[in-house]
């Protein structure tokens, strides 16, 4: 810590530097191997990022894949003060540590192409985050990326799902989220067609299930639909044809479902013409009658869109909402907790709430 502290990089960047140190194969570091990879970092590398880059990178590579991030992280759960619970429950390592790589790729890799660049990684606050770490012994506080409540309420959703427990979903496990809030449809698209997209072949998906890893992913983005990353998940589930537009085909598609199911609970739904004039004066699209990307990414409005077409209880909340309540989302840009933190939050004393209750049970 004080050799880094001396060169200027965070604490959390030892393990990484010991490493390209060479002691991932000797399991120690002289000085001179040390002072010979910083001296080389300090002349090809001249700011964090590509320093950071250089330390974990595969040699030759200048991209970061899921894998590299791995010992660092290791490191974090072996030694950071707010995770020294975690050394009684080594199998929650592993699965700590492959939520925080998912939620690292999901914000900072804005091409998804599975491999972060330099450019990406500078565009990004993960070193910033990474540094905080060394300031902050509540890992909580910390709740992008790293906060272990966050990653015990996606994990306790997966393993509510995973009824045989072995760390995949089918189609009718992932149908039982939420009381039954996603569609059929949508199920299928997010099993079938999204996890390659996700994984980029890192992950063997199994006979049509989805791995956690990837519903990391899916969980972050079905609760937090105003986030960059789930505005481009979403189209992606809904633009069946790859054609980057939303066409007036595949809005009807999607609608139909959403129409059995209020037809089933004796709720008569908008006929789809009267929905796609509501949705086309939402969106407010540039070319008109198609959808695109950039359209939903405009309006700020997307999580309305998307939750009418594959979310039946969040559309139907949307609809008793007071208009005005809605033009003050539109316009309210603060730096409020987003929705993924807030179900976090919620979710997170909701658990605790029960466990305590399961153990004044057994107790009495």
């Amino acid at each position: 810590g004080l050799l880094l502290q001396v060169c200027g990089c965070p604490l959390y960047w030892k393990a990484p530097m010991f490493n390209a140190s060479g002691g991932e194969r000797t399991g120690c570091v002289s000085a001179h191997s040390f002072v010979s990879v910083w001296i080389k970092i300090l002349r090809n590398c001249h700011d964090d990022a590509s320093r950071f880059m250089y330390l974990l990178a595969k040699p030759g590579c200048d991209y970061l894949q899921q894998e590299d991030f791995i010992p660092l992280l290791q490191d974090v759960v072996e030694t950071h003060p707010g995770l020294t619970f975690l050394k009684d429950a080594p199998e929650f390592h592993s699965r700590y540590i492959t939520t925080v790589i998912r939620r690292i790729f999901y914000t900072v890799n804005r091409s998804w192409s599975g491999r972060i660049t330099l450019t990406e990684l500078r565009k990004s606050n993960f070193l910033q985050t990474l540094a905080l770490l060394e300031e902050e012994d509540d890992i909580n506080q910390i709740t992008d990326y790293f906060s272990y409540e966050h990653f015990y309420v996606i994990y306790c959703k997966f393993w509510e799902l995973d009824t045989d427990h072995d760390l995949y979903i089918s189609q009718n496990d992932l149908a039982r989220y939420s009381d039954q809030a996603f569609r059929s449809l949508m199920i299928w698209v997010c099993l079938i067609l999204f996890p390659p997209v996700t994984s980029r072949g890192n992950e063997v998906q199994k006979d049509g299930r989805m791995s956690y890893a990837d519903f990391v992913w899916l969980l972050i983005s079905e609760e937090d639909k105003r986030s960059t990353t789930s505005i481009e998940y979403w189209f992606r589930c809904m633009d069946l044809d790859g054609d980057g537009v939303l066409s007036m085909y595949e809005l009807e598609y999607f609608y139909e479902e959403q129409c059995e199911r209020m037809e089933v609970m004796g709720i008569e739904p908008l006929p789809f013409h009267d929905l796609l004039c509501q949705m086309l004066d939402l969106v407010k699209p540039e070319r008109e009658g198609k959808v695109t990307l950039r359209d939903l990414k405009k309006c700020k409005m997307a999580h309305v869109f998307y939750n009418t077409f594959f979310n039946l209880e969040k559309y139907l909340d949307n609809e008793q909402r007071d208009p005005f309540a809605v033009q003050k989302d539109i316009e309210n840009d603060g730096p409020e907790p987003s929705d993924w933190d807030r179900y976090a939050a919620e979710e997170y004393e909701i658990l605790v709430a029960e466990e305590s209750g399961n153990e004044q049970l057994q107790e009495g």
